[in-house]
């Protein structure tokens, strides 16, 4: 869910080539981004894995999240209920611009 409120479906895109295939998160992102530009915001993320259990998404995912999101929240849904937590909670030393800032110092 992106800020100015429109749904961004994802899904994940296997390679033979391991290390090339997409995440749903990622598609998500992708498609958003395309739609709506690099100032794209994201509100919410919901992430089900059709098997009924609860995935976080993989390191690479964590951090094109927080490229365009603050302190998001993150729901991962399985047959036990949801589990939300935030990308502060997912990502707690998040590598970004200011980190950039502070080691050029």
């Amino acid at each position: 869910l992106a800020r100015s409120g429109a749904v961004y479906p994802g899904c994940n895109v296997e390679n033979a080539s391991y290390p090339l295939g997409l995440c749903a998160e990622r598609t998500a992102i992708t498609s958003a981004v395309a739609a709506e530009g690099p100032s794209m915001r994201i509100a919410e993320i919901v992430i089900v894995t059709g098997r009924g259990i609860v995935a976080a998404p993989c390191g690479a995912c964590r951090q094109v999240i927080n490229e365009f999101a603050d302190d998001t929240a993150i729901t991962m849904l399985g047959d036990g209920g949801p589990l939300r937590l935030t990308l502060a909670e997912l990502l707690p030393h998040a590598f970004g611009p200011a980190d950039l800032e502070r080691r050029a110092d």
